[in-house]
């Protein structure tokens, strides 16, 4: 008889642990379920893409004549951005960021400050060198009139950033790579201050980018050998990622 007690009160017990500890487990989806659908129902001051990524080419126009791109000319930009909701919905905003790119700008022009100026000359031959290029690294200042179709619920939308882009040039390199070795000096030629419009447009995950300059990538009354002004004025079109 008492062991039948016991084993009538040991499988309760065993029941109601059981109950409990299942009480307990489920508590945190709960609260976080709960909280989701708080979320989802009372959130009127959300906001959207205020951390961006991007990779992009670089163009190179209004370049000399005798002056071609050669190798990948890429860029990498990335940085945060404070959004401003201009009405209810918050499907217009205002974006003002700041961010860090690096650009690089690969052609058959060799710089040369050897002689205490720098000089600047196209080379007869390709097999008098590897690779030639100018690096510029950047603060960006970017300022967008955003449209996006976005709700608090919906994480896939239409998006158009249109702006402009502020950018200082804080370092400036030009490189080459021979078989004679590699050589690199900073390159003052380059202006410190950049600007230019933008366009951000895309669905989702995947975004158009492209950046007009408006302003000289080079100071002016600059020459390369054959006499010809150098003048550029980059294009760069990529992808750009938002993040939260």
């Amino acid at each position: 008889m008492k062991r039948f007690f016991y084993a009538i009160t040991f499988y309760y017990l065993y029941f109601m642990i059981r109950k409990v500890a299942l009480f307990f487990l489920f508590i945190p989806f709960l609260v976080i379920s709960q909280k989701a659908n708080d979320a989802i129902i009372g959130d009127a001051k959300y906001l959207e893409d205020q951390v961006y990524v991007g990779v992009n080419y670089n163009f190179m126009l209004s370049k000399p004549i005798d002056v071609l791109q050669r190798n990948f000319s890429y860029g990498l930009q990335g940085g945060v951005i404070r959004d401003v909701p201009l009405n209810k919905k918050r499907t217009v905003a205002l974006g003002i960021g700041l961010g860090y790119a690096v650009n690089s700008y690969y052609s058959n022009l060799i710089s040369d400050n050897s002689n205490g100026a720098i000089v600047y000359a196209v080379p007869s031959s390709d097999s008098l060198y590897n690779r030639s290029k100018i690096e510029t690294h950047s603060i960006e200042l970017p300022i967008e009139f955003r449209w996006r179709n976005s709700s608090p619920t919906d994480y896939k939308f239409l998006r158009i950033y249109t702006g402009v882009k502020f950018g200082y040039n804080f370092s400036a390199r030009s490189k080459l790579v021979a078989d004679s070795g590699r050589t690199g000096f900073k390159n003052d030629d380059i202006q410190k201050l950049q600007y230019g419009l933008t366009l951000n447009m895309g669905y989702n995950t995947f975004n158009l980018h492209v950046y007009y300059s408006l302003s000289d990538f080079i100071k002016k009354d600059t020459f390369i050998d054959t006499g010809e002004k150098f003048e550029i004025k980059p294009i760069r079109i990529g992808l750009i990622f938002y993040i939260l």
